[in-house]
């Protein structure tokens, strides 16, 4: 299958996400049926549809004359089995309940054809070992971030038996939508982003049950520090402005030696002030580069500022 044979998208589920990621596949000229099990359900699903075209076209990411278009190109159902006849490539976004899971994948196995892609948005579940379908090649994992409409990033995660031509038309397909994609290595329990927020809800609990900051004042930390790094250094970009000697120090004093760091601290290689680290920085000078990062950080404060960001929505 390639995407051009693909027409007709069905999202299972209508809820928090899959309204979202319908809107996306309906943006990009595809014609969507939206599946749940109740009317009700489905009916707000499309009013938060149609509010969210009209924000986008506020903020001239949609043409407001093509939100009436859009929106004729999704249908709602409560019928799996007469969407699943129609669908070309199938989109899973139901509650994160393992027998919900199960029933789902059951009926859309009896139901669609053995070729057609599926692809479960799961955050935190195991999927290939979850459920049971015949060609279990075409399952692949697409993990979208609230909102749909806005976060440019799905992590694609393989399974051991998902094909690479799945991997590679999940991945062109994302494209096609215009997100950015990022194809895992292999699969692992939250992924990418989930696993680092999770390691940082840890530190947050702890913070709070200790009464060392109230909520406010740790968001407030947060925002005003390294929340204004993030988007242009990122967090493992940032171990290189640091100092990969200086971070091997640390771990040194925590008991630690990890290879990745001390391999590239061996031979010279500490960050930005050598050019090389975990990124190559193509001999441009420490000074360089410094100034180049300082002025985006700059830029980013201002129109934070201007936006009166640092305090609560």
């Amino acid at each position: 299958m390639n995407i051009n044979e693909i027409k007709q998208v069905m999202v299972v589920g209508a809820g928090t996400m899959g309204h979202s990621i319908a809107q996306v596949y309906a943006q990009s000229g595809f014609d969507v049926d939206i599946v749940d099990l109740k009317q009700e359900l489905l009916n707000k699903a499309l009013n938060k549809i149609r509010l969210n075209l009209n924000l986008l076209a506020d903020y001239q990411r949609v043409p407001s004359d093509e939100i009436d278009s859009i929106l004729s190109r999704i249908h709602l159902s409560t019928n799996l089995k007469v969407a699943a006849k129609r669908a070309d490539y199938v989109v899973e976004v139901v509650s994160e309940n393992r027998e919900i899971k199960r029933e789902v994948y059951s009926q859309l196995d009896e139901y669609c054809s053995s070729k057609i892609i599926f692809a479960s948005n799961t955050s935190e579940l195991n999927i290939f070992k979850l459920v049971d379908i015949n060609n279990p090649e075409r399952l692949v994992i697409q993990h979208w971030f609230r909102p749909a409409h806005i976060i440019p990033l799905v992590e694609i995660v393989a399974g051991r038996k998902t094909t690479p031509e799945v991997v590679d038309l999940s991945y062109n397909m994302l494209k096609k939508l215009g997100k950015t994609p990022i194809i895992l290595k292999k699969f692992t329990n939250a992924f990418i982003v989930n696993k680092i927020q999770q390691a940082m809800n840890s530190a947050i609990f702890g913070l709070l049950l200790k009464g060392i900051a109230t909520p406010e004042e740790i968001d407030l930390a947060v925002k005003t520090s390294f929340s204004l790094r993030l988007p242009v250094v990122g967090v493992v970009q940032n171990l290189d402005f640091v100092g990969l000697d200086v971070i091997s120090d640390v771990l040194k004093n925590m008991g630690l030696e990890l290879s990745i760091i001390k391999e590239r601290v061996d031979q010279g290689h500490y960050g930005v002030k050598t050019s090389k680290g975990l990124f190559d920085y193509s001999g441009r000078s420490e000074e360089e580069i410094l100034r180049k990062k300082d002025e985006k950080y700059l830029k980013i404060l201002k129109f934070l500022e201007e936006l009166d960001i640092f305090e609560p929505v």
